[in-house]
């Protein structure tokens, strides 16, 4: 299999982070009470299931940096985060240490076997995009929580954001290109 170049993984990682801003907006939608009300239909609650995927994302990428596993080995807790405004502010700050990390790999680390702590195993990208595709799935649990509570995040497929960046344009005859 090819390694995955860092180009490439700059856009994965952009993509992951519009759709969970849709994510996020979409929730800031709703009420303090019903953001952190439980429901059923999925594994967690909302609060809980957007804060698992926060938690993965941080503890992912510093175990990944090689840091002490004091530094990661602590969940999140839900009650840090009453809010969506908390919760988006901790995600923007994260977004950013993330970005900067992800800009720091090179093709060649990427391609290079990861050590977790201590343990190789398959290239670096293979466990960047467990992050990545983590997240995918904790979206869309929280897009089914937030469309039964009339906040539908709307359409989060990577062609959506595609057209965010102008992509596909319209014809002379209306068609899309």
């Amino acid at each position: 299999m090819d390694p995955m170049r860092s180009s490439d993984l700059r856009v994965l990682v952009d993509y992951h982070y519009w759709a969970t801003r849709q994510v996020l907006v979409a929730a800031a939608g709703l009420t303090d009470d019903k953001f952190r009300k439980g429901s059923g239909g999925t594994t967690r609650d909302l609060r809980a299931t957007l804060v698992h995927a926060l938690d993965v994302e941080w503890s992912w990428r510093l175990r990944l940096r090689g840091d002490p596993r004091e530094a990661w080995s602590t969940d999140l807790s839900i009650d840090d985060f009453p809010s969506v405004k908390e919760l988006a502010e901790h995600w923007e700050q994260d977004e950013a240490e993330m970005r900067a990390w992800i800009d720091g790999l090179s093709d060649e680390r990427l391609a290079a076997a990861g050590d977790v702590e201590g343990e190789i195993g398959p290239p670096l990208w293979y466990f960047v995009m467990h992050i990545l595709t983590h997240g995918t799935q904790q979206r869309s649990d929280a897009a089914i929580l937030l469309t039964r509570a009339g906040h539908s995040p709307g359409d989060l497929e990577f062609l959506n954001y595609a057209d965010t960046l102008g992509f596909r344009r319209r014809g002379a005859d209306g068609s899309s290109s």
